[in-house]
């Protein structure tokens, strides 16, 4: 019997001495609470900000001529197709010079008579043969005809149809063997040096695009290269109905734009000069409204905020931020206001808890 309860005594004790160690542990885990939520956290800045609307839209040459025929004739060659590149002076097309040159030569032969006859009579008169009023007017005939050979000369000249401007081919009206009159349009070239941008825009715009406005513009044709210009001019859409307007950029070629390509323009109808901004995954939305977590003494307060212009995934903060004010980005959507945080560092997986976080 004294060896049973020499063995049941210590037991007891044993068992006793546990139970309040055991009913404690509870009690610690409960006052701790959960774990602090890793996040990452960025300071609130200011910087100025555009707003900008977006369009897509179409590079035309600014400076297009038609090349219109200066005599009348028949067509006998043409030396360029749709596309091709053309430079100043090139031939394009032959009329049919063959009356042109009979015409020049005949004129040419009366000339040189003309000249001869002019001659003559100077010489008359100063030996006071003939009158003042005769040398005159064979003068005004010498005149005369060494005008008609200019002309002859020129239009001779003209039944080549040379290429005004370095450029490219966009049209060609005429065939071999077609006839055309003087002054009816052979070719439409477009040139490269400048160029007209086309951006259209619904009329729910109308009120926000205006003349003289910056535009930033870009060309899937040449990648990576950004033109600055400003609007000419806002003009209704072909098409009416559509109720659309375009508007008009002409800027220079800054070399390997091409006409005929899309343009993404990007106009810039207001400036906010210092804007408060924060990174778009900052922001949540809660049954109070939108709001930011902003760290504090270890730990994060919810602040209730209004935005304005989203840009590049920064967000204008209206109110309720100001700069300087450290906001949490990565996480911030599992936070509750006055939840206790640990930042975790850049570049690594770790997280740390602030210094003056409250201790347990």
């Amino acid at each position: 019997m004294r060896t049973i309860l020499s063995i049941l005594i210590p037991c007891v004790l044993g068992a006793a001495l546990l139970l309040p160690g055991c009913a404690k542990k509870p009690e610690e885990q409960k006052k701790a609470g959960p774990p602090p939520a890793i996040i990452t956290v960025t300071q609130v800045h200011s910087r100025a900000m555009q707003v900008l609307e977006q369009s897509i839209g179409e590079a035309d040459s600014a400076t297009a001529p038609k090349v219109g025929a200066e005599v009348a004739g028949r067509i006998i060659k043409v030396q360029v197709e749709i596309g091709d590149p053309v430079k100043k002076g090139q031939l394009l097309a032959e009329i049919d010079p063959a009356d042109y040159s009979a015409d020049a030569k005949r004129l040419e032969a009366q000339a040189v008579t003309q000249q001869k006859l002019t001659e003559r009579y100077r010489d008359l008169h100063h030996k006071g043969f003939i009158s003042p009023a005769k040398l005159e007017e064979v003068e005004a005939q010498n005149v005369s005809s060494r005008e008609q050979l200019t002309r002859a000369s020129k239009n001779l000249s003209r039944t080549r149809i040379v290429s005004p401007v370095d450029g490219r081919v966009d049209n060609r009206m005429i065939s071999v063997g077609d006839w055309i009159d003087l002054g009816k349009p052979v070719f439409q070239l477009s040139t490269g040096e400048k160029l007209r941008i086309r951006l259209p825009f619904p009329e729910t715009e109308a009120s926000r695009i205006k003349v003289g406005q910056p535009v930033m513009l870009s060309t899937p044709t040449a990648p990576g290269k950004t033109v600055s210009g400003k609007i000419a001019q806002v003009r209704p859409a072909i098409g009416g109905a559509s109720r659309a307007f375009d508007a008009i950029v002409e800027v220079r070629n800054p070399g390997d734009w091409k006409p005929g390509a899309s343009v993404n323009g990007a106009v810039v109808v207001e400036e906010h000069p210092d804007a408060v901004i924060a990174p778009e995954t900052s922001i949540v939305l809660r049954p109070a409204g939108t709001v930011v977590y902003v760290l504090e003494n270890g730990k994060v307060a919810q602040r209730i905020i209004t935005t304005g212009v989203k840009q590049n995934g920064m967000v204008e903060i209206l109110t309720g931020l100001k700069a300087g004010e450290t906001v949490a980005v990565d996480g911030a959507g599992f936070l509750t206001d006055q939840a206790a945080v640990t930042v975790k560092q850049p570049g690594t997986g770790q997280g740390r808890q602030k210094q003056d976080q409250p201790k347990n």
